[in-house]
């Protein structure tokens, strides 16, 4: 029989690679990524701190890196045989990425949004000389450390996967609109310059005056989408598999939260998140969650997980993907406001109340009786 010492069992490649990096490693079911402590990170070179988060939904798939680089400092040449997505926290800055045409530059600044091609050679540069700039990137590394689990692999690799190049405008903020239908429509890019402002189209099946737009990145297998809630609106509830982090972007509300089953009687409970710009969080799979903005500007968020709606990956995904918006009791994903638990709405006018933003949803809900029930 093999020494205990010498038996290899239940091994997760990935977090024990993650462990031996030498930063800090938070775990929790949601974080304010402003606040996020960094320690120096040698594989990023001397001007770059570094942290992991692991959040309790993430799932098997996706992780976040923390990314601090120093005034005036820059990264290492990086290459990898993952895909990757950054959203810029704060600062500003460019990037380098070698591509079929060359090396494609580009400028970034808060609330950029931008992937390099898989295993294409790239560098970021802080553009501040004062301030140091904080990135956050998602990316599908967990998976593939846990199935080749060999490091050398997968971060010293020459091959290249020229299909993957794109246009040199893709680099510039430009991209091209593929138009599907509502909820579906995509934007191929590999550069989104600011997040908080790209134009989305509407998607009012997910919510009053909705928006949303679906990004291709790099080409690559990770999904990103970004969605936006009007003054006075939220979204309605749905429930997904796990693994989509969700950042948000502008403006500033909450986030519940429940399992199904557990909001029966009075004495059920949500699960609270307030967010702002900076506050990610990844819904447990199944766990229904619902969007609510209240402040004075629209509320906009980023979500990335793995599988795209053009390599949606697994089976699963192709399935959810179809009819998003399909009701719960049509076997569906999506509550709607008729059917939501009642206190659920009550609840959103009195933190409106709060910020003294009107509501916008009287079309949707007979408020007056709402507020009189509220009172007693």
């Amino acid at each position: 029989m093999a020494a205990e010492t010498d038996l290899r069992y239940l091994i997760d490649s990935y977090i024990d690679w993650s462990k031996a990096e030498g930063i800090p490693v938070i775990d929790a079911f949601a974080v304010d990524l402003t606040t996020v402590e960094t320690k120096p990170w040698p594989r990023f070179g001397k001007d770059v701190r570094g942290a992991f988060v692991h959040l309790k939904g993430r799932g098997d798939f996706v992780a976040l890196q923390v990314i601090d680089i120093v005034p005036g400092g820059r990264t290492e040449v990086l290459r990898h045989l993952y895909d990757e997505v950054f959203y810029v926290l704060w600062g500003n800055g460019s990037a380098a990425v070698e591509n079929a045409d060359g090396t494609q530059r580009f400028e970034w600044g808060e609330r950029a949004l931008f992937s390099p091609p898989i295993n294409a050679p790239f560098q970021l540069f802080n553009g501040s000389g004062r301030t140091p700039a904080r990135l956050v990137s998602a990316a599908n590394l967990p998976f593939m450390l846990n199935f080749f689990r060999n490091e050398r692999f997968l971060f010293h690799n020459p091959f290249a996967f020229p299909d993957r190049f794109a246009p040199a405008k893709h680099f510039q903020g430009d991209g091209e609109f593929l138009s599907i239908a509502p909820g579906k429509h995509m934007w191929e890019t590999n550069f989104v310059p600011d997040l908080g402002s790209f134009a989305l189209p509407e998607w009012e099946a997910r919510g009053a005056g909705s928006r949303n737009i679906k990004f291709i990145l790099a080409d690559s297998a990770l999904h990103a989408h970004a969605s936006e809630m009007p003054v006075g609106t939220y979204k309605k509830a749905h429930r997904h598999g796990a693994g989509a982090h969700v950042f948000a972007v502008t403006g500033s509300g909450y986030t519940l939260m429940w399992n199904e089953g557990d909001l029966k009687g009075e004495d059920g409970d949500f699960e609270r998140h307030e967010w702002k710009h900076g506050f990610v969080f990844a819904p447990p799979d199944g766990m229904f969650h619902q969007h609510f903005n209240t402040s004075p500007e629209p509320a906009r968020y980023l979500a990335v997980s793995l599988g795209s709606h053009r390599y949606p990956v697994l089976a699963r995904k192709v399935a959810r993907k179809q009819a998003p918006e399909k009701s719960v009791k049509d076997g569906g994903l999506q509550i709607d406001y008729a059917d939501q638990d009642p206190r659920i709405h009550a609840l959103w006018l009195e933190e409106l109340a709060k910020t003294g933003v009107a509501s916008r949803m009287g079309q949707y809900f007979d408020e007056t009786r709402i507020v009189s029930e509220a009172l007693g």
